[in-house]
């Protein structure tokens, strides 16, 4: 049964954000995502883990918010290709893929803070929580930006 959900929730990606940028942009963030949980599997600490799940927890939260600014962009300027539209469309682009990238450096330092082993993982941790607080960022600016498109601006500061 999981892979007719499967199939029908792609056909629901392709009809919301289409096959070009907007759509990889979304999938770069989800498979950041899901490498993050990887890593909170893969830890023994008690300690760590029960650090490392809020942080979890909260950049899931992401998502959903990910998907409807893909799908707001993708119904301002759709696409299938992979040219990035020009103007503040851009820039909205810029921010969702640094929101990916950005997540897929919190995995990573959530990975390495996991190989520091039970003594003095407080620092790796504080390492996690920054690259978090930037994902949130990106994402709010991309938020932003889209927001004073939707209402007639350019989105500029």
């Amino acid at each position: 049964m999981a892979l007719f959900g499967a199939a029908r929730q792609a056909r629901r990606d392709d009809k919301d954000l289409g096959k070009g940028i907007w759509r990889r942009a979304h999938d770069r963030f989800r498979r950041a995502l899901e490498r993050y949980h990887q890593v909170l599997e893969g830890v023994q600490d008690d300690g760590l883990y029960g650090e490392l799940l809020p942080i979890a927890n909260q950049v899931a939260g992401l998502l959903p918010r990910v998907r409807n600014c893909c799908v707001a962009a993708q119904s301002m300027h759709p696409t299938d290709g992979l040219d990035i539209p020009g103007g503040p469309l851009a820039e909205v682009h810029r921010s969702l893929s640094k929101a990916g990238n950005s997540l897929a450096a919190t995995a990573q330092a959530a990975a390495m803070a996991r190989l520091g082993g039970s003594q003095g993982y407080e620092v790796g941790v504080e390492n996690v929580r920054r690259h978090a607080a930037v994902v949130l960022s990106d994402l709010a600016e991309a938020e932003r930006l889209l927001a004073g498109l939707e209402h007639g601006g350019a989105g500029q500061r």
